[in-house]
């Protein structure tokens, strides 16, 4: 049933663990909810579905089906909704069974840590059970959590349990942590403390292939309907040549409306090879009726030529209107921009006829070279026409053709013109307002790379020189750390066995408790000066204000405890203003700060105890 070999199939659990939150409202939710209890502050809110914790196509298949890998747990695929808020207070509660009270943990402790979860897990290890604690038992806790199909007690207070469904393995997860206490009994037989943990089993990881298999067949067999759906139509069967058959084409082949299907008709049967001595004749008349209509394609192609060209002429006459239109809107610009009318205009407005005269004429000289480009294609055309003639006919000009070229060159000519004017007006407005030349489009260009590259190098060289000497910086103070590190070491050895010699010699010559609190208070005065002595070395500072508020919290509780505090006390008060802190966080920073905080150490013994103290006011004398 398990994968492992234990003493009773027990479960391989990998040491790789992953954190998981106890305190997710989602999973609390959903385990109060089965184990029919009111979730206390989620007041009206809606209990988590069990559609929360029920997987999808797994892509672990697709070497095996074929199919593109899709991540099922991916937020927003429609198979996982999105993880709740992480800010909604929740509070574990007491659970009070038949047979026994579950306890919640300190929800000041981390979180019990899981395993990874297997694919198709429905089987939980339990552990930590109470050693006089039964299947019954067990069964009536973990049966609200979803049915259970079976459940293998071990002798070393664990268990292995199945379950029906993959979601009930959440809800038997929440659990973790609980204290489990048998009745009223005080025993220590009768308490233990729960860890709950995925389980690897064969059953279930079988099962989850199999349901993955008929997943796969489901993507293909739909990806098949979908192709079969979008395949293009087969085109019509060609019949087979008969006498009749020929007949009928011969009729189609001459109809324009049915050429085009007859003549794919006849090329297949002619590539068939259904031509022979008796049906020669027949169809050589059928390839004589296909060479007829090449004179209709040809008119039709003339026609269609006509047409295209009769457009172009419209066209063309179009495109000179509309540049006439826009040479009379340049020259009404050009006017305004004159100093009578000019000086009248406000400065908005200059600006704005400006922004127009400028965009207008970029239109026109647009249009203006379409309309040459067209004209060009003509000539163009015309000379070809002409080189293809006799030498006859290139004499025989006529006067309309001269005259129509005149004209041409004409409206070429002024259209040239008015571009020169355009162009001369905006080379003097631009050595108005810069007062110099540009130079060319390709010279500026290569300037502006070569700039940019120059920059570029310049940066680069600034970041190497500040990374070499951040490198250096951290290397010294590398050596720095080393060096006071094993300094710090042999003064603790030689400062532990100086105080080991004065307590044996303080319980040799009887002296009493008064003594030995004074070489304690030595020692650690001594160490005080050497981290004094270090620490005016490193000379630390301030990295955030985050620190310079815990260390005011810090100075102001200690100031009110003369006699000091442990981190201990000193870290649960913390506790209440940040949860997120850590005592190790508090320590290193009293440690930093020698001159505001000492360490005292007060008792003898299994007494002794490290306290830390406010020392600001007398290490600013120091100073």
């Amino acid at each position: 049933f398990f994968v492992a070999a234990d003493g009773l199939g027990s479960i391989a659990i990998d040491t790789t663990q992953l954190n998981m939150s106890v305190t997710d409202p989602t999973a609390w939710a959903t385990a109060m909810n089965n184990l029919g209890m009111v979730p206390v502050g989620l007041a009206g809110q809606q209990l988590v579905t069990d559609s929360i914790c029920v997987p999808g196509f797994d892509p672990s298949l697709s070497m095996m089906t074929g199919i593109t890998p899709i991540n099922p747990m991916i937020p927003g695929m429609g198979l996982v909704p999105p993880p709740p808020p992480t800010d909604v207070p929740v509070v574990k509660e007491i659970i009070h069974c038949k047979s026994c009270t579950l306890f919640p943990p300190n929800p000041n402790l981390p979180p019990p840590s899981t395993r990874e979860r297997p694919p198709g897990c429905k089987t939980v290890f339990v552990g930590g059970l109470p050693e006089n604690a039964t299947e019954e038992i067990i069964q009536e806790v973990f049966e609200q959590c979803g049915d259970i199909t079976a459940i293998r007690k071990s002798k070393k207070n664990f268990c292995h349990i199945r379950f029906a469904e993959e979601f009930m393995v959440d809800k038997a997860i929440y659990l973790s942590g609980y204290r489990m206490r048998l009745g009223s009994s005080t025993d220590k037989k009768d308490s233990g403390r729960l860890h709950v943990d995925f389980a690897q089993a064969r059953d279930d990881f079988y099962e989850w292939e199999c349901k993955q298999r008929m997943l796969a067949r489901e993507e293909r067999h739909r990806r098949k309907m979908e192709e079969d759906r979008l395949r293009p139509p087969s085109p019509p069967a060609i019949m087979h040549y008969s006498e009749h058959e020929a007949a009928l084409l011969a009729e189609k082949l001459k109809d324009d409306s049915k050429f085009s299907e007859a003549i794919t008709v006849l090329l297949t049967w002619i590539e068939r090879g259904e031509v022979n001595r008796r049906s020669a004749n027949q169809f050589y008349s059928m390839v004589q009726s296909a060479n007829s209509h090449v004179r209709r394609l040809m008119n039709e192609k003339a026609a269609h030529e006509q047409e295209m060209e009769q457009a172009k002429e419209t066209f063309k006459n179009a495109l000179t209107g509309i540049l006439t239109q826009f040479e009379q809107i340049v020259a009404v610009f050009n006017a305004s921009t004159r100093q009578k009318a000019w000086d009248h205009f406000s400065k908005a407005q200059r600006k704005n006829i400006d922004i127009w005269r400028k965009h207008s004429e970029e239109l026109r000289n647009a249009h203006s070279e379409q309309l040459m480009g067209i004209r060009r294609e003509e000539e163009m055309e015309m000379s070809d026409d002409d080189s293809g003639d006799n030498p006859s006919k290139k004499l025989r000009v006529d006067d309309s053709a001269l005259a129509a070229q005149a004209y041409a060159l004409k409206e070429e000519n002024d259209s040239l013109r008015w571009q020169l004017d355009a162009y001369r007006n905006e080379v003097e407005l631009l050595k108005q307002e810069k007062g110099q030349l540009f130079r060319t489009e390709e010279s500026l260009t290569k300037d502006q790379q070569l700039q940019f590259l120059q920059q570029t190098m310049q940066g680069m060289q600034q970041q190497l020189l500040s990374i070499q000497e951040e490198l250096n910086n951290k290397k010294s103070e590398l050596e720095q750390a080393k060096e006071e590190q094993t300094h710090t070491q042999a003064m603790l050895k030689v400062l532990q066995e100086q105080l080991k010699s004065a307590k044996e010699l303080a319980e040799i010559n009887g002296h009493d408790e008064s003594q030995a609190n004074e070489i304690n208070v030595l020692t650690v005065a001594l160490v005080n000066q050497e981290r004094e002595k270090n620490s005016e070395k490193r000379s630390p500072g301030l990295k955030s204000e985050k620190e310079a508020l815990l260390i005011g919290i810090i100075s102001t509780f200690l100031h009110v405890h003369p006699f000091g505090a442990n981190i201990e006390y000193l870290w649960s008060y913390m506790q209440q203003l940040d949860s997120r802190i850590s005592a190790s966080e508090i320590e290193m920073l009293l440690m930093r700060l020698p001159r505001m905080f000492k360490q005292e150490f007060t008792g003898v013994g299994a007494t002794l105890e490290k306290r830390w103290k406010f020392c600001a006011f007398e290490g600013i004398k120091t100073i």
